[in-house]
């Protein structure tokens, strides 16, 4: 599917289903069409008549996990996103909320504190065991303190922290099928952050119970349309479809998830039908797609690629020198030079569309001159990085470029730039345990909310925060922002952030990417999320 080559920020509001008041809510029937779209008694197998009965579809790395709460990747969301289901889900091809397992959008108390949710009845998880409150209530709990652990990335992001004062303070189950969650304080995200692929979504308590205190569930059990058969680590995972799935019957008997982690041997994939879908399709490689008679996948993404400053430790607490650094950068340069069209300069953290973008945000500008003046006066003659060599849907090209070209900025100011490269599954670790002063990371956005970008930058997971920038001002403006209702007084917090973010300079912004993927003209009703994710159950392919 190809993109238009601009869109207005109107067209892309409408397109993540955002209104002026935010990102909408809207009330449907629950996952696969709810009662009225459950699956009819007697019907098909999934593969239906002139239908393949596996699609293959590319991952660049290993999954981190299959437990919605151990992971943080989009690898692992791809994945798991088919086999659970949250309380509530997006939209095909946008992000507006509506019901899954939930019966209905939450009732909110007036002060919008407590969260009345109507859960669906009769669903069963993939063991056969019921759906219910209780159900909710465990998965959810065990990623609330004092339960969670430092293994669970997401579980502060999603849930909140008893110490900031904010996200949720206890799950009751009312009745079977009603769950009261009641929060320390107003969370404007709350119900976006229940529709994410990640920490949100119910895993069967029998699978928790099974799973060895402390460590991630490796035998999932979801509510979800596939169900989990293998993962043969460096190689493939293996889904097949939940004959007793209570929604829409998936149309494709089996799902394999190949793990090809170099961008040519994806697209040979492709060209030789070993693969129907491949992920994170190098620019360079697109014309290629096209010219062997695939279909290139291109739209603007919900994303943003950044160099990120350890502020905590190194050469780069000074903010003085991060600002240098940035001034010894030709951003705008390097994008073209990287990305050509497929990906656009990042003048903000959040992609163009998005509320409260303002081209007028004063990134630091290049000025090499300035920059060579203020490192030789700070006596930095050499910098440490990091980087990643795995393509992510950010940047497609994998860190090694990145760092390359800016070895070459900074080598022309007189600072010798040292750079140890890891694939993204050891970069994952690394990245949290080795020293830099700089670093290479991304972000491909949950569900369309400012918070879920800018809270990045508040965060005290370093997994999440690899800048490890901790600024009190900061995070009282992004609790502010939490508490806000959507419209212009909560668009004008973030606005502030990103002023802020600009000022203080904890990342280099480089660019916005487009999602490129390859696929074979036989797969039907393909379509790359937004948030970073392919909700497999509507999708089918021509024998």
């Amino acid at each position: 599917m190809e993109s238009k080559s601009a869109f207005s920020r109107r067209q892309f509001m409408e397109l993540l289903g955002v209104s002026a008041a935010g990102f909408g809510l809207v009330s449907m029937a629950g996952c696969g069409g709810g009662d009225d779209a459950k699956k009819d008694e007697g019907a098909d197998a999934p593969a239906g008549g002139g239908a393949a009965d596996t699609i293959t579809y590319s991952l660049t790395a290993d999954p981190r996990a299959v437990d919605p709460a151990y992971f943080d990747d989009g690898e692992s969301a791809v994945v798991s996103c088919n086999m659970y289901e949250g309380l509530y889900q997006y939209g095909k091809t946008d992000a507006k909320v509506s019901p899954c397992l939930a019966k209905d959008l939450p009732e909110i108390s007036d002060d919008g504190l407590v969260y009345t949710i109507k859960l669906n009845e009769g669903i069963k998880f993939h063991d056969g065991t019921d759906f219910n409150a209780e159900a909710v209530k465990k998965s959810i709990e065990r990623q609330l303190e004092p339960n969670r652990n430092s293994d669970m990335p997401y579980a502060s992001f999603v849930f909140g922290e008893e110490e900031a004062g904010n996200g949720v303070e206890t799950v009751e189950a009312v009745d079977d099928y009603t769950v009261k969650i009641t929060m320390r304080a107003a969370s404007a995200p709350f119900v976006k952050n229940l529709a994410m692929a990640l920490a949100s979504p119910i895993v069967a308590p029998s699978a928790i119970e099974a799973a060895t205190d402390g460590q991630a569930i490796t035998n999932p059990v979801g509510t979800g349309p596939y169900k989990f058969v293998d993962w043969t680590k460096g190689a493939s995972v293996t889904l097949v479809a939940n004959e007793d799935y209570w929604g829409e019957a998936p149309k494709t008997k089996n799902l394999v998830f190949k793990i090809i982690a170099e961008g040519n041997t994806r697209l040979t994939s492709l060209i030789n039908g070993e693969c129907d879908i491949i992920s994170s399709v190098d620019p360079a490689s697109a014309d290629q797609i096209v010219d062997n008679g695939f279909e290139l996948f291109s739209e603007d993404g919900m994303t943003i690629n950044y160099m990120a400053f350890n502020t905590e430790t190194g050469k780069c607490t000074d903010q003085e020198v991060r600002k240098a650094v940035a001034q010894a950068i030709n951003v705008e340069e390097m994008v073209k030079s990287i990305y050509g069209e497929y990906a656009t300069v990042a003048n903000s953290v959040m992609p163009t569309w998005m509320a409260p973008y303002a081209k007028d945000v004063k990134q630091t500008a290049y000025d090499p001159e300035a920059a060579k003046k203020t490192l030789a006066d700070k006596g930095i003659t050499s910098l440490q990085c990091i980087t990643y060599t795995t393509a992510r849907p950010y940047n497609q090209k994998g860190g090694s470029d990145l760092a390359n070209m800016i070895q070459g900025y900074l080598s022309a100011v007189g600072v010798e730039l040292s750079i140890t490269q890891y694939d993204w599954t050891t970069y994952k670790t690394k990245v949290q345990t080795d020293p830099y002063d700089i670093c290479f990371y991304g972000w491909t956005g949950d569900n369309g909310d400012p918070d879920n970008f800018m809270n990045l930058l508040a965060d005290t997971n370093w997994s999440m925060n690899v800048a490890h920038f901790q600024d009190d001002e900061y995070k009282a403006l992004i609790a502010e922002g939490l508490k806000t209702p959507d419209g212009d007084a909560r668009d004008a917090i973030y606005l502030q952030c990103e002023e802020m973010v600009a000022e203080k300079q904890p990342w280099v912004l480089i660019s916005h990417s487009k999602n490129l993927l390859g696929y074979s003209p036989k797969v039907k009703d393909f379509y790359y999320h937004p948030t970073g994710v392919v909700f497999f159950k509507g999708v089918s392919k021509e024998a």
